[in-house]
């Protein structure tokens, strides 16, 4: 007569458990690569277009006819930025030749705290856009410094820096009115649009002083 089977012992049981775990994960962990490796090209090109959509806003296409995503410049912790980390900058040409450059600086005195700005200039210094990205600034009152929530639709706020260079002007005048310069300002609220004027001649000064860093020739 046959002895009954014995009963797997506690050792074994662990050991099946521990493959059979081990085959889930390693399944489980490859359909999360292929996953992964099947959307990567989507995920990758949704973020190029919402950088273009930004960069769009500071720099019309007009004035390059390179891959901007592609020719880029590593910007180390920057004070004059107000960065305390790496940022990226994009070099614009135009028939092989630099037309500008789009780079982030940080107001770091806003009202609610940091602002970060997307400014773009020209290969002459001239200020070409700048744009708001990030802030916190009092809703209703502070925020018109984002054309998006700027009641002057026709003319925004942000649009005053257009057309400006860093000498173009005194460095008196980089104020707003309020403090003796020619930025205007909404009543009550001067802390926010000082800020970003004071951020923005920094920026612009910053790039004047690293000119040839900036813009390169290409073959560099």
């Amino acid at each position: 007569m046959r002895s009954p089977a014995k009963p797997p012992t506690a050792s074994k049981m662990a050991v099946r458990t521990a493959i059979i775990l081990f085959i889930f994960v390693t399944i489980f962990t490859g359909l999360l690569s292929a996953a992964y490796l099947w959307t990567r090209p989507t995920i990758e090109a949704a973020a190029a277009e919402e950088k273009m959509k930004l960069i769009d806003e500071v720099l019309p296409r007009k004035h390059y006819d390179n891959d901007l995503l592609k020719d880029t410049l590593q910007i180390a912790p920057t004070a004059a930025l107000g960065l305390d980390e790496v940022s990226t900058a994009y070099r614009a040409r135009k028939d092989g030749k630099s037309s500008a450059l789009v780079l982030e600086a940080i107001a770091p005195d806003g009202y609610a705290g940091k602002i970060r700005l997307l400014i773009a200039l020209g290969a002459d210094g001239e200020l070409l856009g700048v744009r708001v990205t990030q802030h916190k600034e009092t809703p209703g009152l502070g925020d018109y410094i984002d054309p998006k929530k700027d009641r002057n639709k026709e003319h925004p706020w942000i649009t005053q820096f257009e057309g400006l260079t860093p000498t173009s002007i005194d460095e008196r005048a980089w104020k707003v009115k309020k403090d003796g310069g020619r930025f205007d300002s909404m009543v009550g609220a001067t802390v926010t649009p000082r800020a970003v004027v004071k951020a923005v001649r920094k920026a612009a000064m910053y790039v004047a002083e690293n000119r040839e860093q900036f813009f390169a020739s290409q073959s560099q």
